[in-house]
């Protein structure tokens, strides 16, 4: 049973006043201090009915949220819990509420740099005694990259929700280049975020190649019935995009040594951001750094390369470097142009 924000402000205020042992709460009283805190919380002038309160009353002393409050009646109409130590903070969460908890944290783990969430297994217990936070008007203290304007955001949690079931799914699909959507099924494996885009890695019916579909292109998608799932049975995921910037890469791409000279202004971006995982410094000197990295040559590496302008250069392999300076000497054609 879902609480929404309302009901856990509600909630959470008749649980602070019945535990305030040093004044005597009427349904009146109660109703009159719910109505304030929303008034105060969520600018609601309306206040809050009789029924309402009694319901909540209700419900918290019913199991159906896992409360269990003891709320008794003195003298037929002071509100109070008859255990003095009991609060609705201290009630320990379902199995159900636990599940749900771990699939979020395991989400947030995949966020790089916080590192910090590797150590939320020990915390799940204790997040229903905080969950009346939420209720608070805080203000935000870190912001994640994010874009309003991305297309695709909708898919998904149709698509996680799919690759947990192991269903196919029937997705019709326009690419860039694409004049005409094109109807894919296929068996989802995997989504994965590269700069604000996201991408479902999925194995389409009939072909044997992995394929990268971007969610900014699906036009709609829903559960496919006429097919089974294959399972994915290659390389685990948490390796096979190791030796990769960014997610273009097939099953048969392999890594390849890159060499690159970044002039000394630029060499500290470069060395407290490194390129790749693999990235090693094999030279410094007046003039820069020289770096190793280890991936797949592929359109993202381009980007990057392209991105640090004058300030890097590809020294190897040679395919790499005769790429690059056609790219180069075509963009300068454009502004020559």
């Amino acid at each position: 049973m879902s609480i929404n924000k309302l009901a856990l402000i509600r909630y959470r205020t008749i649980d602070e006043c019945l535990r305030n042992r040093y004044r005597k709460w009427t349904l009146e009283d109660l109703i009159e201090k719910v109505s304030e805190v929303l008034y105060d919380n969520e600018g609601i002038q309306s206040g809050v009915s009789k029924r309402t309160i009694q319901a909540d009353i209700q419900l918290m002393r019913s199991d159906k949220l896992g409360y269990n409050a003891p709320i008794v009646v003195k003298e037929k109409k002071y509100y109070s819990y008859e255990d003095p130590d009991y609060s609705i903070t201290n009630t320990p969460i379902t199995d159900t509420d636990l599940e749900k908890m771990k699939e979020i944290v395991g989400v947030l783990k995949q966020f790089n740099g916080f590192s910090y969430f590797d150590e939320m297994s020990d915390m799940i217990a204790r997040l229903e005694n905080n969950l009346y936070k939420s209720t608070h008007r805080n203000k935000s203290h870190i912001q994640l990259e994010g874009n309003q304007l991305l297309k695709g955001l909708e898919h998904i949690t149709p698509l996680y929700q799919a690759i947990l079931d192991k269903k196919p799914m029937e997705i019709e699909y326009q690419s860039f280049r694409a004049k005409q959507p094109q109807l894919f099924i296929c068996s989802p494996y995997l989504l994965k975020e590269y700069r604000n885009r996201w991408f479902l890695i999925a194995r389409i019916d009939g072909k044997p190649p992995l394929f990268t579909l971007a969610l900014d292109r699906m036009i709609s998608l829903k559960e496919c019935h006429t097919i089974d799932f294959v399972e994915y049975k290659g390389v685990d995921f948490e390796q096979y995009y190791n030796d990769l910037i960014g997610v273009t890469k097939s099953e048969r791409d392999r890594a390849h040594k890159v060499f690159l000279h970044i002039d000394k202004d630029n060499a500290p971006y470069v060395l407290t951001k490194p390129l790749h995982r693999s990235q090693k410094v094999l030279d410094e000197d007046a003039t820069g750094i020289t770096i190793r990295i280890d991936v797949v040559l592929n359109f993202e590496l381009e980007r990057e390369i392209l991105g640090f302008g004058e300030s890097m250069k590809v020294l190897g392999p040679r395919h790499l470097v005769s790429k690059i300076k056609n790219r180069l000497e075509q963009t300068r054609l454009k502004y020559d142009d």
